[in-house]
């Protein structure tokens, strides 16, 4: 079973460094602001062999996941469970309790446009062109109503088919090690 650490248990590992952290929140959130030494594993395109095989020698010592406010780094360590890894350890809270405690974060000079940002963009676009192409056939108009029942269901299941569809595009991307250590965030955000 996996287990859980709050931001202030966590406060003496983190001066004394030398810890595996993950943050499984998307790239625009991370880079915003993320934990020292967290290394960028966006949970919806998380492969719980691959981070561990990265790890090399580290791999039996504890690795800690974090997100948001828990629940996303909850989901990442049951994925880890499920593939065999139980020495995966839950950050509490996520990023706003590390915040809260007072633990170094690098904070990013670009500021990415955020997925629901880009969700209400291509949102816009899309039912804008439906809208405009329908001077030229009615049938144009079951563009701004599937948008529309899209954005709805969005809101009833707070799952967004969009906004996973924008999270694996290559500017929303990063892969697992390729994160920043120390430079300057698919599914909806928790």
């Amino acid at each position: 079973m996996a287990g859980s650490i709050t931001a202030q248990e966590f406060a003496p590992l983190s001066r004394k460094g030398g810890f595996d952290l993950i943050d499984v929140r998307s790239p625009s959130e991370f880079y915003e602001v993320h934990a020292v030494g967290a290394l960028l594993a966006p949970l919806d395109s998380l492969d719980p062999k691959a981070v561990m095989e990265s790890r090399g020698e580290r791999s039996s010592e504890p690795l800690y996941v974090i997100c948001k406010s828990g629940g996303r780094s909850e989901q990442a360590c049951r994925m880890f469970e499920q593939a065999g890894y139980v020495n995966v350890i839950n950050v509490e809270g996520g990023t706003m309790a590390w915040i809260g405690a007072g633990l170094p974060v690098n904070r990013g000079t670009r500021r990415p446009i955020s997925i629901e940002r880009q969700i209400r963009m291509l949102a816009g676009v899309v039912t804008a062109i439906g809208t405009a192409a329908s001077y030229f056939s009615s049938w144009f108009l079951i563009v701004p109503m599937i948008v529309g029942l899209g954005m709805a269901w969005a809101g009833y299941s707070n799952s967004c088919a969009m906004g996973r569809l924008l999270a694996r595009m290559p500017w929303n991307r990063q892969a697992f090690g390729g994160g920043c250590g120390g430079c300057s965030s698919g599914s909806c955000h928790s």
